[in-house]
């Protein structure tokens, strides 16, 4: 009796979308694209969670979004085990800090650059002596960096020390007009002009125009990511990914490409902790925890490392469900860890893993039911 592979409904549902005319193809993203700017506007009911400003819940979405992009790179297309990950988006919160409140005053926007700058030169510095080592002895390493960087930044008073730096600079805004929301509290959406948000105005209490700069920077790290994912350098991460010996016997410079890789991740990194200082508007150490680096790694796990649309996806569980359930405060993180745990153990190649990695399942499936068929045939005979 032949095997169905359990992964094979997600192969057909992507290979229908992809066999989509690309004129369709346009306008359902475009469609998606709208929606979700429209989406904490529209604030749906059983979505939005309640007591809390969907706008900063959302923005702390796309957040997530953008360092499981980033760490993606890293994990899911060169396969290199990154714990640390958190050092390079401090890295990135800290230079925007310093250059446009405690040690300067640059705008935001001339600020950024430098700051992903500054994390791209760290994972650079970081990755050149330690690529040469794998598997587990680089994710101590990686570890090690990252509680490095936040002990600096306790014990250094240049860097604020443990008070931190507040009166971070926010995004330019223009207040143009005001777009209403939608109340649904009759049952029936309704607009609601005595709550609207600014467009665009990057203010204190609301957090929708956040919400939309990181979307959009979702969006051009999303472009990027399949650019440079299709190009020889995405082919030269993965074949190192799968045999870094083999990859070097046939001419890839394996540590070259793993830099790159280290470099790109950081720099995406950098990118999302420069954005989430401006919002916060101030940080100190405990904004850089290990905790993080293990939920940015969860969110890549749990949605499916290698996969871009799947680490998004990771990145909405991680980020959004905790928010979604904070009034069961009590349980939340416990249901959540054993949320966790059971999806590690009945689901260990994430939610939507990549097509090699649901086609290997299916080929393992597919031998595993020809070696029953040959081992029943044999037995007949006997």
């Amino acid at each position: 009796m032949s095997k169905t592979s359990p992964l094979k409904g997600i192969t057909s549902f992507g290979d229908k979308v992809a066999a989509l005319p690309k004129p369709v193809k346009i306008a359902l993203w475009i469609l998606l694209a709208l929606f979700a700017y429209a989406l904490p506007l529209l604030e749906p009911p059983f979505i939005s969670p309640p007591g809390t400003d969907f706008g900063g819940v959302l923005f702390t979405v796309t957040i997530y979004c953008i360092v499981a992009l980033g760490l993606n790179i890293v994990v899911g297309y060169a396969g290199l085990l990154d714990l640390g990950y958190v050092g390079f988006y401090a890295v990135g919160a800290y230079t925007a800090a310093i250059l446009t409140t405690f040690h300067a005053n640059w705008p935001l926007l001339l600020a950024l650059p430098m700051a992903v700058l500054a994390s791209t030169i760290s994972g650079i510095l970081l990755g050149w002596p330690t690529l040469r080592v794998r598997g587990d002895y680089l994710a101590i390493v990686t570890l090690g960096f990252g509680e490095i960087i936040r002990l600096i930044a306790v014990n250094t008073e240049w860097l604020g020390a443990a008070k931190g730096i507040n009166n971070i600079a926010r995004p330019p805004g223009i207040d143009l007009f005001e777009i209403p929301h939608l109340n649904w509290d009759s049952g029936t959406p309704l607009l609601d002009f005595n709550d609207t948000t600014k467009f665009i105005e990057f203010g204190v209490l609301d957090q929708i125009p956040y919400y939309w700069m990181g979307l959009t920077v979702v969006i051009l790290v999303l472009f990027a990511d399949r650019l440079i994912k299709d190009s020889r350098v995405g082919r030269a991460w993965e074949a190192s990914r799968e045999d870094e010996d083999a990859a070097e016997l046939m001419g890839v410079p394996t540590f070259r490409f793993k830099l790159l890789a280290f470099a790109t991740g950081a720099f995406i990194g950098g990118l999302a902790g420069a954005l989430y200082a401006s919002r916060q508007s101030f940080i100190n150490p405990l904004s850089f925890l290990l905790l993080y680096s293990i939920m940015f790694l969860a969110a890549v796990v749990i949605g499916g490392q290698g996969n871009r649309w799947g680490v998004l996806v990771g990145a909405f569980v991680v980020a959004y469900l905790p928010e979604r359930f904070r009034e069961f405060t009590d349980f939340r993180v416990l249901v959540f860890g054993a949320a966790l745990m059971l999806l590690a153990i009945f689901r260990s190649e994430g939610l939507l893993p990549p097509r090699r990695t649901v086609r290997a399942k299916q080929v393992e499936a597919e031998i595993e039911a020809l070696e029953e068929g040959a081992d029943g045939e044999e037995t007949s005979r006997v």
